[in-house]
């Protein structure tokens, strides 16, 4: 099992963000969905593992992001700027920087 797992919307996010990763760490997709049934069946296997939501700076993420915050309130909020909206839009350098701000190790390479 991982220590860490990070919660994004979609497949263009955890594709985004992979190649950072320098530790294991498993990224989960809600794929849009909204339900605090869903989550906790997203995230029942990750028990006891250090839980992080990424989500786009937009009405979907925000309110996905209410939802992990009501269901998992020791999750961890990683934000991407309003001016790149989308986690799978912002610069690989920004994304790096802020997982890097939350303990999770990245690749050298995107840190020059």
């Amino acid at each position: 099992m991982v220590d860490k797992v990070i919660v994004v919307e979609g497949s263009s996010d955890k594709n985004r963000l992979a190649p950072l990763l320098d530790e294991p760490v498993d990224i989960i997709c809600t794929n849009g969905t909204a339900s605090p049934t869903r989550i906790e069946e997203l995230l029942e296997p990750y028990e006891g593992a250090d839980i992080f939501a990424f989500f786009d700076a937009d009405r979907s993420g925000e309110r996905l992001r209410a939802l992990l915050r009501r269901e998992y309130p020791e999750a961890r909020h990683l934000y991407t700027d309003r001016v790149y909206r989308e986690v799978a839009t912002t610069p690989l350098r920004v994304l790096a920087e802020e997982l890097l701000s939350a303990n999770i190790e990245i690749k050298t390479e995107f840190l020059l």
